[in-house]
């Protein structure tokens, strides 16, 4: 058993609140046009260095020696890592928020004040400036998606085009290493599915919480695997030839266990996803993906049980990306192209002859995930240091373009946070919901005040003239001057800008009403117990 370490009150809480501060501090320097890039020693290569102003890289490379430092860095750091996740960007807005509402909460706060309705309070506002912001969010255009890609890879205009051309063309974008120094984007055939990983267990790529297989076979089943003895002869050969396997269908709970066993012991590389959709719809799109798969769906509909499940029954594409929710196939080099158009064409014949709208949708739908394609950005570098941090910055750029084509874009540089401050209403009845709008209003302006600082302005002064103006008013740091934030093209996803301020609530609250901390005793750790 190892001894462990209990820390109670101030004693743990000062810890915390110093490790948040370090991070930040590491962080926070790269916000802006004029953000300042971070020397960091990698602990892949000897003697090797990375220099980069991407957050979640610097984020992820920070581990301190204290514990309970290092365990609330781990915690900002996971919500800092959800952020990128859900929308592509914002990790350093997240971490700058986290310890502003902390710092706050030290300021405003005073002794004996219920800690836990100011936290209720602060939750409140949390909500009205979510609310608030969604409905300020306005759709992008061609010109915005240039922009957010250009700002999220760290004001790189030569990337942010590319990354837009690439939008303009297809919905669906993903990112890869070249094998050259040069960056390039292709467009490949294939499709998307709206289902994701049923198991943690299948994830490839942790930073991206994807599973990613390469040249993979393809099982498309709509009866239930109990298990897999019984579809043993068409799964052995694609493990004989060591290659990837997707399982579109239903597996029990058993066969799910048994699955994911296989995986984590490398006896396989697979993944599973559920069928697509329900009903009707999902017979319609098993069906889609017979066809670009060139699989045959082994259905009780047709009369097949799981002992007719065959190895030249499965399909196969040149590559599966599968997310926690979606889905993203790209077709094989051997895929029938002049069927698929065939396909593509009765569908087409039958969206002429549709009668209801709904029907009119469903094809429109399925014409456009078949025939669409999938971009892909190939990251070039002269070295692997470079490509990695070139890799994270078109990574962040791509997600964050894509974040702003599902829910809008607001006004960047912190100005659509600072501005949600108005939506917080305080009749100075409730002391305790004062001091939670004054906390909020503290860290919310912070972002901003942080690019002011970092390019050597003065914020009280440069933001004096921003009240009382439009919503989208602002100041474009990089060139001086005052404007429509929409029209400078300063502008941020609005899935960015919610996701950075909810999670940093999580984390600032979760450390705020933490009384406890217990952590393992180190070897030479010689403090008195």
């Amino acid at each position: 058993m190892i001894p462990k370490r209990v820390y109670l009150g101030n004693s743990g809480h000062e810890k915390l609140k110093n490790g948040i501060r370090k991070l930040t501090g590491a962080v926070e320097s790269t916000l802006g046009p004029y953000g300042e890039t971070v020397l960091m020693e990698s602990e892949h290569h000897v003697g090797g260095v990375v220099i980069t102003k991407d957050g979640v890289s610097i984020a992820k490379n920070i581990n301190l020696y204290d514990p309970v430092e290092n365990l609330a860095v781990s915690i900002v750091k996971e919500a800092a890592k959800k952020t990128a996740v859900a929308a592509g960007d914002g990790t350093t807005t997240s971490i700058v928020l986290t310890n502003a509402i902390l710092e706050a909460a030290d300021k405003y706060m005073e002794p004996g004040m219920n800690k836990t309705n100011v936290i209720r309070h602060i939750n409140k506002i949390l909500d009205d400036s979510i609310s608030f912001l969604a409905k300020k969010a306005r759709p992008v255009n061609g010109t915005d998606l240039v922009d957010v890609a250009t700002i999220s890879a760290n004001n790189d205009p030569e990337l942010g085009k590319m990354i837009a051309d690439v939008y303009d063309q297809v919905r669906v974008v993903t990112v890869e290493n070249s094998k050259t120094p040069v960056t390039y984007s292709e467009i490949i055939h294939g499709m998307k599915v709206d289902r994701g990983w049923s198991s943690k267990f299948f994830v490839t790529d942790e930073k991206k919480e994807e599973c990613v297989l390469e040249n993979p076979y393809v099982l498309l089943c709509d009866l239930e695997i109990n298990n897999f003895q019984s579809i043993f002869n068409a799964i052995e050969p694609v493990v004989k030839q060591g290659r990837p396997l997707l399982i579109i269908g239903n597996l029990s709970q058993n066969a799910q266990n048994t699955l994911n066993l296989n995986v984590v012991k490398k006896v396989i590389k697979a993944c599973h996803i559920q069928p697509p959709s329900m009903g009707y719809r999902k017979d319609d799109l098993m069906n889609d993906l017979s066809m670009v798969l060139d699989a045959r769906i082994y259905s009780e509909k047709t009369g097949d049980d799981l002992q007719l499940i065959e190895f030249d029954g499965l399909g196969q594409a040149a590559k599966i990306i599968v997310s926690k929710d979606r889905t993203i196939i790209m077709r094989h080099a051997n895929a029938d192209d002049d069927a698929i158009e065939s396909y593509i064409g009765d569908l087409k014949e039958q969206l002429s002859e549709a009668v209801t709208q709904t029907e009119r949708n469903d094809l429109m739908e399925r014409i456009a995930n078949i025939s669409g394609g999938v971009g892909v950005i190939h990251v070039g570098a002269n070295s692997d240091i470079e490509q990695k941090e070139k890799y994270d910055r078109v990574d962040d750029a791509v997600r964050a373009v894509g974040a702003a084509l599902e829910e809008g874009i607001l006004p960047g540089g912190g100005i659509a946070l600072a501005r949600a401050l108005e939506n917080i209403k305080d009749d100075g009845k409730d002391k305790e919901y004062t001091v939670a709008a004054d906390i909020m209003a503290y860290a919310m302006a912070k972002p901003t005040a942080q690019i002011m600082i970092n390019a050597g302005l003065d914020f009280i002064k440069i933001c004096e003239p921003l009240f009382k103006k439009k919503f989208d008013y602002g100041y474009d740091v990089k060139n001086g001057k005052y404007g429509s934030m929409y029209k400078m093209g300063v502008i941020d996803p609005a899935l960015v800008t919610k996701s950075a301020l909810k999670n940093a609530v999580s984390v600032a609250t979760t450390i705020m009403s933490t009384q406890a901390i217990i952590t393992n005793m180190r070897e030479d750790d010689n403090e008195k117990c």
